[in-house]
């Protein structure tokens, strides 16, 4: 079954994980398919897996703005550069449910929360494990992003319920270190295995438009797809260029590049919710069409995510009466509150 994904064989499609790892090569071959053959292929695969007419709806919050250690080029919350966006605190506990209440009115069934740290400090922690308790006790499914985490500051968040934790390798090991150099690449890794060791579900994926090769965004998604367990979420972010930033002139992503790459996370981690991320505000609704074909299945709602503009509600629910698409609902396992 392997062999006739790569080769393109009509005769199967991909039905779960392979036991073997993928290879660049193997990657690469299934990318430069003729455009019609990946997206049928990872259509194919999708459908497999899950309903192909429903979206996961995700609201994020950012819960501590601006101030970060860190270099990320990409990024409007790093004090290496003059975005001009002024530091927070962290928000109060109750101020984050109540908007996570507001967020689950709104047809949100995925709640992430951000705080821009390198890590959190241990006098946060608290506060931190609160806010998971409380969305959970909502029936939402949580997310938090919150920098690198020890295997203690893991487990901690798994006993208070935390669902997934957020965070992406962002490109490829070997260009990662033209866009951050205050962290290194086996440092994501590393998070990723601390939270996947407590129990805690792998939301990791990347982003496109930073300078990148092709051959960068393969690698970025085998290295996710070969990770001991795939993600089971795999966002795919599109940069957006913040003024002041390391990025600020980056050149725009080739659209079909994008839905390829789309296309690719879906064939490679079949059994993951991938991510249609940052970026859609500058995607036609027929790119955005494109990528739910490929295989995503997840976006953000909502007007902002952390600092950058994100399609109005009202946009998306009239892109999905055009494509017929509803809103994933949660399953009953999933809405449990942690005890």
């Amino acid at each position: 079954m392997r062999d006739a994904i790569v080769t393109n064989g009509a005769e199967s499609v991909s039905s779960g994980a392979d036991e073997t790892r993928w290879s660049f090569a193997e990657a690469q071959t299934i990318y430069n398919w003729s455009f019609n053959d990946l997206l049928f292929r990872a259509q194919s695969v999708h459908r497999i897996h899950f309903d192909p007419n429903a979206v996961q709806m995700s609201r994020l919050l950012s819960i501590k703005t601006g101030g970060c250690a860190e270099d990320c080029g990409y990024c409007s919350q790093s004090a290496h550069y003059p975005t001009g966006l002024k530091a927070s605190k962290l928000m109060e506990v109750e101020r984050v449910i109540a908007e996570a209440r507001r967020a689950k009115d709104g047809g949100a069934t995925r709640y992430c929360m951000g705080a821009a740290w390198r890590g959190p400090k241990e006098r946060d922690m608290e506060a931190i494990a609160a806010m998971v308790r409380g969305v959970k006790a909502l029936g939402l499914e949580t997310c938090m992003t919150l920098g690198m985490l020890s295997p203690a500051q893991s487990e901690r968040l798994a006993e208070a319920g935390l669902d997934y934790y957020n965070h992406n390798v962002d490109t490829s090991e070997r260009f990662y270190g033209e866009i951050i150099t205050t962290r290194t690449f086996a440092d994501r890794l590393e998070t990723l295995a601390n939270v996947r060791d407590a129990g805690i579900k792998v939301c990791a994926g990347g982003i496109l438009g930073m300078g990148e090769t092709i051959d960068d965004r393969i690698s970025m998604l085998v290295t996710l797809a070969n990770l001991p367990a795939a993600p089971e979420s795999v966002p795919i972010n599109m940069l957006i260029p913040i003024p002041g930033s390391k990025l600020a002139d980056a050149a725009p992503v080739d659209p079909i590049d994008f839905v390829r790459t789309i296309a690719l996370a879906r064939i490679l981690m079949p059994q993951s919710h991938v991510r249609l991320s940052a970026g859609r505000t500058d995607m036609s609704d027929e790119m955005q069409a494109l990528c739910f074909f490929a295989g995503a299945n997840s976006i953000f709602v909502g007007e902002t995510l952390l600092t950058a503009d994100n399609p109005g509600e009202d946009h998306d629910a009239a892109l999905f009466r055009r494509l017929g698409l509803k809103p994933m609902e949660l399953q009953p396992a999933e809405m449990e509150p942690a005890e």
